[in-house]
């Protein structure tokens, strides 16, 4: 799907690969204890079919942070723990492994940026953090697009009055309950004010929630399951 002039975005689910229960099938995620080999045979699968180069498909050792990093090429193993990616490179794919945290696809001034935002990495401003890097690289907040994907929506999300006080004293925009009037949280409508905050001021949706989306994966309805992703990319 084009996002803007010369960049693409893709979202998968969890059909086409060849992964098995509870995985299947197509799994992404190298670290939730599926086959590594099927795991690679499904992504490099996935780059074909989106007319990627699967050797410049750019994961990130995600972790939860804020921590932003720029790339030029794909990471081997020792790749550093990020929460958010960004490149000037055509070609080279940014991709966000999900399975109820939001993926969120920044495009403007030449570059393309991907984050993997959850409830922490959203508390501590990876999305916001990934602008500034951007913007630091010459990009205007003003004129970005930014994409965000399929979440856990606030209907679903539930956790303690707590955890539900302890994130909204920081991001109040992201207070829910859920249809049975339980404490929980809409992350998107939180990424979506810090976006505001930073100046992004185009932003849209695919606001599929993961819990009720059977296609997609989630680790909140089925705990043990794979991972699905997000891609950016500049056209070659």
């Amino acid at each position: 799907m084009l996002l803007t002039d010369r960049v693409q975005v893709a979202i998968t689910d969890r059909h086409g690969g060849g992964s098995t229960a509870p995985f299947g099938s197509r799994n992404l995620g190298g670290a939730v204890g599926d086959d590594a080999r099927t795991v690679l045979a499904n992504r490099a699968k996935t780059a074909v079919e989106l007319g990627i180069d699967p050797a410049r498909v750019v994961f990130m050792r995600q972790v939860h942070s804020a921590d932003v990093g720029y790339v030029t090429g794909p990471y081997g193993a020792d790749a550093p723990e990020l929460d958010a990616i960004f490149t000037d490179q055509p070609g080279l794919a940014l991709g966000v492994l999900v399975a109820d945290c939001a993926p969120v696809l920044i495009a403007g001034g030449g570059l393309v940026g991907a984050a993997h935002s959850g409830r922490a990495g959203t508390a501590a401003g990876v999305v916001p953090a990934l602008v500034r890097a951007m913007a630091a690289r010459g990009a205007d907040p003003a004129g970005m697009v930014a994409l965000v994907g399929p979440s856990a929506c606030g209907g679903c999300y539930e956790l303690s009055d707590e955890v539900r006080a302890e994130f909204t004293a920081v991001l109040p925009e992201a207070w829910s309950a859920t249809r049975e009037g339980k404490p929980s949280l809409d992350i998107r409508a939180g990424i979506v004010a810090q976006l505001a905050s930073a100046g992004v001021g185009d932003v849209r949706h695919d606001d599929r929630c993961t819990i009720e989306s059977a296609e997609l994966y989630s680790y909140r309805r089925d705990r043990r399951t794979g991972r699905f992703a997000a891609y950016i990319w500049l056209d070659a």
